[in-house]
């Protein structure tokens, strides 16, 4: 029976993986085995069944495996949901529990881009702390951008240092925490508006994430999906998630103004 060319694609975990191994070139059957830890005679099925749909075709000289034309174009559409999905299957019941409401529909379905991450749950004794990896590699970045909806009494400390060593910071704040951060940390931003490097936007919506950006890390706070900060934080370290990251702080930058004085 002929497989139906996404039967052939998503019913076998082993074509999937050839298929991606075979999107960085040509592999010949050793380095097949060697990559995937298959042996041929478990592989060699699975090539046929590629060979038969046109995915893939075998160089008679060389005898390598490489995509064809189409095979290329289908992995190039497949690769984004499958690093979708590896996102939300690592930590399934954190993505399923957050309100996405407030990411653009078109970086909601970029997800994926974020990669590895990991999922920060602080036990009971240590909610209100801000974590190590966070901290520790902001201290060292000097680029960040945040994005920031809540109020944390760690933040203005924490940013009008990054202020005054130089660091180029851009900082939207929501109203209401521009205004809590105004009354009680006044000294704090009179620094970072007092600094050439530092520029502060207000958004008036209302957004229920904090996002902390810079050229080493991404580091997210999304709300749960009742609305409420649960201090659960997601942070990736790939060069997708921080290009994605950089596309989200632009887009709330469009949405804010630039606060020329306090």
């Amino acid at each position: 029976m002929r497989f139906s060319l996404s039967d052939t694609i998503w019913l076998s975990d082993k074509r999937q993986r050839l298929l991606l191994l075979l999107m960085e070139g040509p592999r010949n059957i050793d380095q097949i085995k060697t990559s995937l830890n298959v042996t041929s005679k478990s592989m060699m099925p699975q090539i046929n069944k590629l060979k038969e749909q046109n995915l893939i075709i075998n160089h008679k000289e060389d005898g390598s495996y490489r995509l064809s034309s189409i095979g290329r174009i289908t992995v190039r559409n497949m690769m984004p949901l499958l690093r979708t999905l590896g996102v939300l299957e690592e930590n399934n019941e954190y993505w399923a529990s957050r309100d996405l409401t407030t990411i653009p529909d078109e970086l909601a379905c970029r997800l994926g881009e974020l990669g590895e991450c990991m999922v920060i749950d602080p036990d009971v004794n240590h909610l209100f702390d801000l974590p190590l990896e966070f901290t520790e590699n902001l201290k060292r970045s000097h680029h960040v951008r945040s994005f920031i909806s809540y109020f944390h009494p760690l933040y203005p400390s924490l940013y009008s240092e990054l202020s005054q060593r130089g660091a180029d910071l851009e900082l939207i704040l929501t109203r209401p925490v521009f205004e809590r951060m105004k009354e009680n940390c006044y000294n704090e931003l009179q620094t970072m508006m007092d600094s050439e490097n530092t520029k502060i936007y207000i958004c008036d919506d209302e957004m229920k994430l904090t996002i902390t950006l810079t050229e080493r890390f991404i580091y997210i706070c999304f709300f749960n999906d009742e609305g409420r900060y649960d201090h659960k934080k997601v942070m990736s370290f790939d060069e997708s998630a921080l290009r994605w990251g950089n596309e989200l702080i632009d887009n709330y930058i469009t949405i804010s103004g630039l606060l020329d004085d306090l």
